[in-house]
């Protein structure tokens, strides 16, 4: 085989997690940000914002955990069991998520609070889900064999906690720099000094993580601080310290969508750093992309589908971020 098709496929789920993690990240970080509203006029806009577009962003989740099953189908059988806890609180948070974009709106005047409080809970759950997920995937699943060897509970561990707490403000830093970015006025002033104070806490966050991380495995370790490997690791930090001056004084600026441009790209940085540290193993430190993967001739049938469907995907995202652009104002909405 002239391509590594392993690799390719590891990119592209790679790429849809990412997509994922920014396009639904910034949507959870508004159910997590709407106690701080100051009033439902701010909720409405806040609810408008990103209902043309929410749905769409949630397809690249099915991409990458259906791709996942299909592509790599012994790391499916090895991590779901593992994380069926926060796999299910995810699912059944989005879900409340979803009822709420539906029902809100149409819910009489002395009830609407109700689908406020689910739409905060159902964001604030699916965050915390994938970020302790994620948590326990970097520390380490336990595998005999070729199956799950681990209990109910391993996936509950101080680090898998901080990583839950990292993705719930890093969601929340998307989400206020997004609203800096889609409204104006006072409900502009007010989420451009949330987005400041949370870029401080989600900095502390990656350097708390970023330490802990390479204690975790000697590999991780290895790659950071050994030469010559830290000639290639020392840019990541160099971009995040970058990425962060560049938030703060966009956020001091009148340049709206520079903010959230940003912390896009804090997202893509540290998302190219776990990449570092867990590259080649899909269930760090016990299966590689290549032991994982499905066989040749279903990679490449897969790769047909997808060489369709992925181009449809991003066209049809594309357009309708297009179509809605621009500010969100109180008398105006998308119902």
């Amino acid at each position: 085989m002239i391509f590594d098709l392993a690799l390719i496929w590891a990119l592209l789920i790679a790429t849809a997690v990412f997509l994922y993690v920014v396009l639904d990240g910034f949507d959870l970080g508004l159910g997590i940000l709407f106690p701080t509203a100051r009033s439902k006029a701010e909720r409405d806009v806040m609810m408008n914002s990103v209902a043309p577009v929410w749905d769409g962003n949630e397809t690249w989740l099915v991409l990458g955990g259906g791709g996942l099953y299909a592509v790599f189908p012994l790391a499916y059988a090895v991590l779901m069991p593992a994380l069926y806890v926060p796999i299910m609180a995810m699912l059944f948070g989005l879900i409340f998520r979803g009822v709420v974009f539906e029902f809100r709106f149409k819910a009489p005047a002395h009830r609407q609070w109700v689908w406020d409080v689910a739409f905060f809970l159902g964001s604030l759950t699916a965050a915390l889900a994938q970020g302790i997920a994620l948590g326990a995937i970097i520390q380490g699943i336990e595998v005999e064999g070729r199956a799950y060897a681990g209990g109910w509970l391993d996936w509950l561990t101080p680090f898998s906690l901080l990583t839950g707490l990292a993705v719930v403000i890093g969601y929340a830093l998307l989400g206020a720099t997004w609203l800096v970015w889609k409204c104006e006025g006072p409900m502009q002033e007010h989420f451009r000094e949330k987005a400041t104070v949370l870029g401080a806490l989600l900095l502390a966050m990656i350097a708390v993580v970023s330490l802990w991380t390479p204690a975790l495995h000697p590999q991780f370790a290895e790659r950071w601080f050994e030469f010559p490997q830290i000639f290639y690791t020392a840019p990541v930090p160099l971009f995040v310290v970058a990425l962060a001056v560049l938030l703060f004084s966009s956020l001091r600026s009148t340049r709206d969508g520079l903010p959230f441009l940003a912390s896009l790209g804090l997202f893509l940085v540290t998302f190219v750093g776990l990449g570092v540290s867990l590259f080649p193993y899909v269930v760090p430190t016990s299966i590689t992309i290549w032991q994982a993967a499905a066989p040749d001739s279903s990679l490449e049938f897969l790769l047909v589908g997808a060489a369709v469907l992925i181009p449809m995907i991003l066209a049809y995202t594309g357009y309708a971020y297009w179509v809605f652009r621009g500010k969100v104002r109180p008398d105006e909405g998308y119902h």
